[in-house]
């Protein structure tokens, strides 16, 4: 019991305390209602902590947050984060799921080998990007998707933060970083019209928060590898 208490730092546990203190206090103050957006924050979260840690439960518990997410952003006619995270994030978190747990670290299957992407693969990247950006663009347009540039702008920095998870790239935390920032933007417009989205608003505030610290640490757990 004390191994698996310790496998968490004190500081991450203080970001797992935080997050859900901040994600619980919002919902039962300004929603309450929807327990199915409660739902999908608490597993989001877990995803993120033990992504964190660039342990394979992470993207395993991101498919079923694909599926959740999904179904929220119908609710508000998001069709272009439904398609994102439905037909997207969940094929590409299988992906990352079987690539994380057949490179396994000097850890064991508890933390993946750290990747890279370099050279002509960025640009690969950057074309893949930019032509995901460009049909989306109509895709949603054609389904009258509300607020249509950053739904449009949501999913091009998934793709990326998808694609660079698979890869293992301490970069697909800044890419989902700033699609983070893309949902909160989105949210907070969905708040204005539905008070009982702030949950959801929050949620990526945090998102945001925990993204960020898997950038620091996947730098962290590059340069231990390396050295080990």
């Amino acid at each position: 019991m004390k191994q698996k208490l310790c496998y968490f730092s004190l500081f991450e546990w203080g970001l797992i305390l935080f997050s859900y203190t901040a994600i619980f206090l919002t919902f039962f103050l300004f929603d309450g209602k929807d327990y199915f957006n409660l739902f999908s924050s608490v597993i989001g979260i877990a995803a993120l902590i033990f992504s964190a840690k660039g342990n394979p439960t992470g993207p395993l518990l991101m498919i079923l947050f694909s599926i959740a997410y999904g179904i929220i952003s119908y609710s508000f006619s998001y069709y272009g984060e439904m398609i994102t995270y439905v037909g997207m994030s969940l094929p590409m978190s299988v992906w990352a799921f079987a690539a994380w747990f057949r490179h396994p670290s000097d850890k064991g299957h508890s933390e993946t080998a750290v990747g890279a992407v370099r050279g002509r693969e960025w640009w690969l990247i950057a074309f893949l990007t930019a032509a995901v950006t460009l049909l989306f663009y109509f895709i949603l347009g054609a389904l009258d998707t509300p607020n249509l540039i950053p739904s449009t702008f949501s999913v091009s920095t998934s793709f990326a933060a998808c694609y660079l998870t698979a890869r293992r790239s301490p970069y697909f935390a800044l890419a989902y970083a700033t699609n983070d920032v893309v949902l909160i933007v989105l949210w907070t417009l969905a708040t204005l019209e539905n008070i009982g989205y702030l949950s959801v608003t929050v949620c990526f505030t945090v998102f945001l928060i925990n993204d960020l610290y898997s950038f620091f640490n996947w730098r962290r757990m590059s340069k231990r590898q390396k050295a080990n």
